[in-house]
């Protein structure tokens, strides 16, 4: 008699659905990190941003109640002579201040990469204006630029390069904002110095070794090498530097408060005096608005310029 055996079942059954297995996929797992900080800097940045927009949409004074009056703001900071004058401030701080940290840092930073004594103390000792607070290491520059007890003052005139007293460098129109320039450049180099270091320390020694085999100097190796290397690293720290120079408050405000006569006065002590000191808040968000349009051009005529060239 001949057993009758039942086909096999070949179907395949779909797992259980396992809570744990599904949250260790990575697409799930990588959201669940992502997105709590997504969701706190929306609220943290994107509330103020928008709230700072519907604000600018108003007549809001201090004390009394807003009332809409649409792009009256940003129509009368057009015609607003001091209002250009702040633009004129805004961009030469930047631009200048930007220049000089990226061309001292890139020279402070080849120096660090090369090997002599107490290399590490002299890259610890670097970061020293970096770390210090803005504001306590403001104060000192306070004091080194002061017209009666200024020590810039006293050796220019021991050397009788200068009679004395000597000049006001936070007083003087024309002075004003060189000093603040050279505050945020001694300010700022470490930053570029040290990442600009880093990325120097990614570039193979063999690329240099097969260049001076083929006979190339110094000059010919930095500008065939380094530079074209280094471009990824310099976009960044610059990117970095130009939208803390731009939007500067601290430094500015402590050593001249914009003045004297707006010679110094930038977006954000601009827009901080409108809004508190004058109690304009409707007016004070325009002005710090129009930061973002200007920032934005200035960040993507950066990226033109130092993108990757095609070969």
């Amino acid at each position: 008699m001949t057993a009758i055996v039942a086909p096999a079942d070949t179907t395949r059954r779909r797992p259980a659905f396992s809570l744990a297995r599904w949250l260790e996929r990575p697409g799930v797992f990588s959201w669940m990190m992502v997105g709590p900080p997504i969701i706190f800097l929306g609220m943290l940045v994107g509330y103020p941003f928008f709230y700072g927009i519907w604000l600018s949409l108003l007549n809001r004074p201090v004390a009394a109640e807003g009332k809409f009056i649409g792009l009256d703001n940003y129509i009368a900071d057009w015609h607003d002579p001091a209002f250009w004058q702040v633009v004129i401030n805004t961009f030469v701080y930047t631009i200048v201040a930007t220049i000089l940290k990226m061309v001292f840092g890139l020279g402070l930073a080849l120096v660090m990469n090369q090997d002599f004594r107490f290399k590490n103390l002299t890259r610890a000792l670097l970061l020293l204006p970096f770390i210090v607070p803005t504001v306590l290491s403001t104060i000192a520059w306070q004091w080194i630029l002061d017209p009666a007890f200024s020590v810039i003052n006293w050796t220019l005139v021991t050397l009788h390069l200068i009679a004395p007293p000597g000049p006001s460098w936070l007083g003087n129109p024309d002075l004003a904002m060189g000093s603040l320039i050279i505050v945020n450049v001694w300010r700022g180099l470490p930053f570029y110095a040290i990442t600009l270091l880093a990325g120097l320390q990614t570039i193979s020694p063999d690329l240099y070794e097969a260049a001076t085999i083929d006979g190339a100097g110094t000059w010919t190796k930095f500008r065939y090498i380094t530079l074209p290397l280094m471009k990824p690293v310099i976009f960044i720290v610059t990117m970095f530097s130009v939208i803390f120079t731009f939007a500067d408050f601290q430094l500015i405000y402590v050593l001249t408060r914009g003045g004297p006569a707006n010679s110094t006065q930038v977006f954000a002590t601009y827009a901080f005096d409108v809004a508190m000191n004058g109690g304009q808040f409707g007016q004070g968000a325009a002005i710090a608005l129009t930061m973002v349009p200007a920032l934005a051009l200035m960040i993507a005529a950066m990226a033109i310029y130092l993108r990757p060239s095609k070969s």
